[in-house]
């Protein structure tokens, strides 16, 4: 047993949440281009960059491998140049996120051998890590799965013809770094469409890829090119970070403006705001959401852009236990995303979850035993308690929730949340909040490596 420093929150609510906040560059497209930075040995400068635990995570990665990485707080840009490959094989990090799989293609492309950790993550249900194997290995990428590490080698990338059965994020973007500099060409069928794998797209053509996508037919086409460039590109805004603090807004009987953002990804949740009975303003420079009287229930039901976001529905969950009678949350992209539920209900709220799809709806896991449906009923009255954070998305819910409720809560497991959102505590302090972040002493078992969401 061992004594260690551990960060906590203590929240006192029932404050409304009011003014402006500035949102940060999204974390999910920021890792995922200081990756894609690997592929040239030209300098890249990255800018609207968050200063979250992500992109530290990524920056100790990148300069295990032996990439130059200086980050400007002042300017939120980081430039980041990988003149030279020290090494390919990087088997662990002090901590574990999902990008190091990432980095396959472009190491292999550089050493044409590589190794990288084992993917770490919330537990919020199956990550298909296959799609990304089967993908890369149609692409002749020989890949390894080692005790804690996935080795791969390959004489060379060709060009493949990939489709996925269900839509993913990560193996699509692990496909197109794989395909900037392969042989021949690559198709892409049922290709994620969010906007962080569009920026990540903008920012390989600017390097002098060759990629086309066809939003419609979800299909993206790469032509391999034998050499990329250095870039500059601006990270696009967080997506989650907008609706963390709107709906913390909402639930705390508040309003704030977000200058410099827009609505164009952000319509699926906009429309479910209004559908409960909040305020939404489109103005001039940024979008106002204002909190109502009331609430009503609603019906949501996540899946991939442009639907409503799986990592939108724990804060909104939330906002639901204030609303008018029955609201219900159909899961439909991550089988076992309602860990956090558990808390909520210690806090006073009314959900129960269930394994069976809503009347008259069929999802991929219809018959299947995953509580993947959540009934909420309310309005309910929130009280503080003291309770211990395990994922990233479950993190916010708890904060928005202990914003919104009586008296005082006690939030520890904090590193998951700073993974995702830079400074959150003063950010929402300045809008009102009653948080504090206090170093305690706690008993720990030992100095086992902290598994990131």
């Amino acid at each position: 047993m061992l004594q260690a420093m551990i960060e906590k929150f203590i929240i006192q609510g029932k404050k409304p949440l009011k003014g402006e906040v500035e949102i940060r560059g999204s974390k999910n497209a920021a890792s995922k281009m200081m990756v894609a930075s690997l592929l040239t040995d030209e300098p890249c400068l990255l800018e609207n960059v968050p200063l979250s635990g992500e992109v530290e995570i990524t920056k100790e990665l990148c300069e295990m491998i032996g990439s130059k990485v200086k980050i400007d707080p002042l300017t939120s840009s980081c430039l980041i140049e990988t003149s030279e490959i020290k090494t390919s094989l990087v088997p662990e990090l002090s901590k574990k996120n999902r990008i190091p799989i990432l980095a396959l293609g472009p190491l292999l492309h550089r050493k044409g051998i590589a190794e990288v950790p084992v993917l770490g993550g919330c537990p919020i249900g199956h990550r298909p890590i296959n799609f990304h194997i089967e993908a890369l290995t149609k692409m002749g990428i020989k890949i390894e799965r080692r005790e804690h590490s996935y080795f791969a080698q390959c004489e060379s990338i060709h060009g493949a013809d990939i489709y996925f059965p269900w839509t993913s994020v990560g193996a699509t973007e692990n496909v197109l770094l794989a395909a900037v500099l392969a042989k021949g060409k690559t198709s892409i069928e049922n290709a994620a469409m969010e906007p962080e794998v569009i920026n990540l797209v903008e920012m390989l053509n600017g390097m002098g890829a060759q990629i086309t996508v066809d939003g419609k037919k979800q299909r993206i086409e790469i032509q391999g090119v034998p050499k990329l460039r250095g870039v500059s590109v601006s990270v696009i805004p967080d997506r989650n970070e907008i609706v963390s603090f709107a709906v913390a807004a909402l639930t705390t009987g508040g309003s704030i403006f977000l200058p410099r953002t827009d609505s164009k990804n952000l319509e699926s949740f906009i429309e479910k705001v209004r559908n409960a009975g909040g305020s939404v303003s489109i103005e001039k420079g940024g979008i106002r959401f204002s909190s109502a009287a009331s609430y009503r229930g609603i019906f949501i039901e996540t899946a991939p852009f442009p639907g409503f976001m799986t990592d939108w529905q724990q804060p909104f969950s939330v906002l639901l236990t204030q609303a008018e009678g029955e609201s219900i949350i159909h899961e439909t992209v991550y089988e076992d995303r309602f860990g956090y539920i558990k808390d909520l209900k210690r806090m006073g709220a009314s959900v129960a979850v269930s394994t069976d799809c809503p009347q008259g709806v069929k999802c991929r896991y219809f018959g299947e035993q995953f509580n993947h449906v959540a009934s909420i009923k309310g309005p309910t009255p929130l009280h503080g308690v003291s309770l211990e954070v395990k994922d990233l998305r479950a993190g916010m819910a708890h904060v928005i929730a202990a914003l919104a409720a009586e008296g005082e809560s006690v939030i520890s497991g904090i590193e998951h949340i700073d993974r995702g959102y830079e400074k959150i505590d003063e950010r929402l302090h300045a809008l009102g909040a009653d948080i504090q972040r206090v170093r305690v002493e706690q008993v720990v078992e030992s100095k086992s490596q902290l598994v990131m969401p």
